[in-house]
């Protein structure tokens, strides 16, 4: 017994540098296509995310800028990310927060140049307070520090011939009136001060790249999805009459942070009987009645990636007819949309598929009179496809076609409210709609079903990351028998 447990510390122990040793080697393959789409003649600069305020002098914790992150791996506030493609060696430079023993005495250990080093894999590190300087002293042509004019001779000539390219996350424009955002209003700045150069904007650029997972992002991916789906499941095993829909929430994101979740990827949704057919309700204050439908759209945040799942089951553990036949229609668009993606095609035809299905199928409940048009749109309120990763709905082109390594969800959903039929505009066409699925909305009224997976796409298809959490009526139902909670 002991020679095991010596075994399995050591393992542990010898596994952690190698799992941040490979973090590494990836941040430095993401700089390097990086820096090989940028150009010599540019520079790029990254900020990482502000602190915010919550109320009066409470912040709320602090989430890295996914683009920082995505780049250095530096979790902490007050980084900057300078690439400079044209340099001989100094090709990256991070700016980090210098030793501070009063605030590290109130908020924790700042990193040292060298634990910055260890964690992005940049040499040169510099202090967040002299990026200033530094920039004034490219920008003039003077150089600053280790970047003198050998070594930066690429975008010093270019500044000199007017080429120079000073790239940021700047995003659209503007509107005419609307406020400047903060990256405009630095580029404004600069042009103040200092000429040679013209904006580019880095978001295509970056995002391009963030929108086919590496190896290791899809290993990361895996664990989070794991994490997320075991929690889906401890919040299954919670639900019954009587319980409230926090005890869901409180189960799932114990789940979270007992796996070593940095905490929700986004803010859970956990909505019973007429509040399933909210799409972003978060309120979590409702106490779950015999028959109702539970809708759980809930996933981790796991070093920094996210999956999407969502789940709708019978809190006592059986769909009334009503409940089966809108949550066997969600099922049969998602499972329909799922079968035809693959390499090639774009998300909008999977979200078509979707649509074709969701019209036939509201046709036969009653709860449409037309399929050539959009009354479905009643009752499908949303897209049924988004990209995963750093970011929820992360970043990503939805005209470019899938290809091995993009990860995105397949998400269909009905929502019966009955107010969506008063809020109809006041025509003689309507009131005619209206008088016809009055009865169907009646059946099915309040009830909300959506069914959400994360997907992989491979050479062949996809590979579903949230299978394991009950999908199909049989399956629901029969783990919700086998794993009821015991009685109040």
């Amino acid at each position: 017994m002991l020679a095991r447990f010596i075994c399995i510390t050591m393992s542990l122990l010898l596994a952690a540098p190698a799992a941040a040793a490979e973090f590494q080697d990836d941040l430095k393959a993401r700089r390097a296509r990086v820096l090989e789409r940028l150009g010599p003649e540019s520079m790029l600069i990254l900020w990482s995310a502000p602190v915010r305020t919550y109320s009066n002098d409470v912040e709320y914790e602090f989430r890295q800028d996914s683009y920082l992150y995505y780049l250095t791996g530096i979790d902490q506030p007050d980084t900057i990310l300078v690439l400079m493609p044209g340099n001989r060696q100094h090709k990256e430079i991070l700016f980090v927060l210098p030793p501070n023993p009063v605030r590290e005495h109130w908020e924790g250990h700042i990193l040292t140049p060298r634990e910055a080093t260890e964690t992005s894999g940049i040499a040169t590190v510099e202090r967040t307070g002299d990026f200033e300087a530094f920039l004034a002293g490219v920008m003039s042509r003077r150089g600053s520090g280790a970047i003198n004019a050998q070594e930066a001779q690429s975008f010093f000539g270019a500044l000199e011939n007017n080429r120079a390219k000073v790239a940021l996350l700047l995003g659209p424009a503007p509107r005419v009136g609307a406020e400047i955002t903060e990256p405009y209003r630095f580029v404004n700045r600069l042009k103040e001060r200092h000429d040679g150069f013209t904006a580019l904007d880095a978001t295509p650029i970056i995002d391009g790249l963030r929108q086919v997972k590496t190896a290791y992002e899809l290993t990361v991916m895996e664990e989070s999805a794991r994490i997320s789906s075991d929690a889906h499941m401890a919040g299954m095993r919670a639900a019954k009459p009587g319980a409230w829909e926090y005890e869901v929430e409180a189960a799932i994101e114990f789940t979270y942070k007992r796996n070593g979740a940095f905490d929700w990827g986004y803010p859970s949704i956990v909505g019973s009987g007429p509040n399933a057919t909210v799409l972003h309700y978060n309120a979590s204050s409702r106490q779950m009645r015999d028959g109702d439908l539970l809708l759980v759209d809930a996933a981790a945040n796991y070093k920094y990636i996210t999956v999407d799942i969502t789940r709708t089951y019978p809190i006592n553990g059986r769909f009334t007819p009503a409940q089966r036949d809108i949550y066997t229609l969600v099922y049969q668009a998602h499972e329909e949309s799922r079968k035809m993606a693959k390499p090639g095609m774009v998300v909008g035809d999977v979200h078509q598929k979707s649509v074709d299905v969701i019209k036939q199928g509201l046709l036969k409940l009653g709860l449409i009179t037309d399929t050539s048009g959009d009354q479905y749109r009643i009752w499908y309120t949303h897209g049924s496809n988004h990209w995963i990763g750093m970011d929820v709905h992360d970043v990503g082109d939805y005209r470019r076609p899938l290809e091995p390594g993009m990860t995105f969800v397949i998400e269909p959903g009905l929502y019966i409210r009955e107010s969506a039929l008063e809020n109809l505009p006041k025509t003689a066409e309507n009131a005619a709609f209206v008088e016809k699925v009055r009865p169907a909305v009646q059946k099915y009224r309040d009830i909300g079903a959506r069914l959400e997976d994360s997907y992989v796409v491979t050479a062949t298809g996809l590979r579903n990351l949230s299978e394991r959490v009950p999908r199909t009526v049989e399956e629901i139902e029969a783990f919700m028998r086998t794993s009821a909670p015991a009685s109040r």
